[in-house]
């Protein structure tokens, strides 16, 4: 009895449930010139996949087969940038090919970079392919601004099942515009450049370099905002270091002022006390001369210490 099979993404399922790994399909052979597009492909397909990271089901890829059915010889192709969401990204990246009958749908967009051996079949052979594939837009780019393409920059959106021109305009800036719906981005051709614009971020997606001079530059503003905030911690700590001498500086100018008040009161209590040990002194001599003098029967007029003749307290000159 046959057992029957049933094809998933990279793998094979027998009767009974199980499924086996299928064979990774090979690698295509590379074009003579692939090195004046390695560039722009590379770069194209990394702002992509950074773009569509946060997509679990967004697949990013190129340089593979695009097939129908593995084995697939005549009608295959070898898309240089496809995109493709609602899919199963590691699937399709372990089959090595786009396989139509495996994934279950078109890729929803396909990009050529031109080249002298491609780019004819690019703007021809491939357009009609790729819109009975049903991919739903098929774009065209040429670096050198329509030498190897017919124009240096085209899209097509599917419709039915053939292509319908995306209009495009170029600006007095010399930069051509195009909308891609599939992926929600403006493409702009600037001077041999491929830019890719967000509409609804206000803002070019940036290349791997551009992403990592922004990163430079970002660090270097961190770096430069801690150092300022550093600085400003060296200020303030010495700012509070001087505060607290001043205030120990006043401490001490409080401390010393209250140690001389105590000493000028100390000072004037001794002298008071020394005048009044003096006029005690001057008493009792006076008392032992009235005292004399009246044993003798002398007349004594000497006034009593202390007072003057007005009876205002003064203390004798010693």
């Amino acid at each position: 009895m046959a057992t029957k099979t049933t094809l998933s993404a990279g793998r094979r399922f027998n009767g009974a449930g199980a499924a086996t790994a299928l064979r990774p399909v090979p690698d295509p052979p590379r074009d003579i010139d692939a090195m004046q597009q390695f560039s722009h492909i590379s770069t194209f397909a990394n702002v992509l996949s950074d773009h569509f990271s946060q997509r679990p089901d967004a697949f990013v890829s190129g340089e593979g087969y695009l097939c129908r059915y593995r084995g697939q010889v005549i009608g295959r192709l070898v898309p240089d940038c496809v995109v493709a969401f609602g899919v199963d990204p590691d699937a399709i990246s372990d089959t090595n090919a786009y396989v139509l009958d495996e994934v279950g749908k078109p890729p929803d967009f396909v990009l050529e970079v031109a080249s002298e051996s491609t780019g004819r079949n690019d703007y021809t052979v491939k357009r009609d392919a790729y819109a009975r594939y049903g991919v739903g837009e098929y774009w065209r780019f040429d670096a050198t601004g329509g030498k190897h393409h017919d124009a240096p920059l085209a899209g097509d959106v599917l419709v039915g099942d053939a292509y319908a021109r995306i209009e495009l305009r170029e600006g007095d800036d010399g930069v051509i515009r195009g909308y891609s719906a599939a992926l929600g981005l403006e493409f702009h051709w600037d001077a041999g450049f491929l830019r890719l614009y967000d509409p609804d971020a206000g803002r070019y997606l940036m290349t791997l370099t551009e992403n990592r001079i922004a990163r430079q530059a970002a660090e270097d503003r961190a770096r430069s905002a801690q150092a300022r905030a550093d600085d400003a911690e060296t200020y303030a700590r010495r700012a509070q270091a001087r505060a607290r001498d001043a205030e120990a500086a006043a401490e001490q100018d409080r401390a010393a002022r209250l140690a001389a008040e105590a000493a000028a009161r100390d000072a004037e209590a001794r002298g008071k006390a020394l005048g009044a040990a003096r006029i005690r002194a001057h008493f009792v001599d006076w008392l032992a001369r009235k005292e004399e003098a009246e044993r003798l029967g002398v007349p004594f007029t000497e006034p009593m210490p202390g007072l003057d003749n007005n009876g205002n307290g003064h203390s004798p000159q010693g």
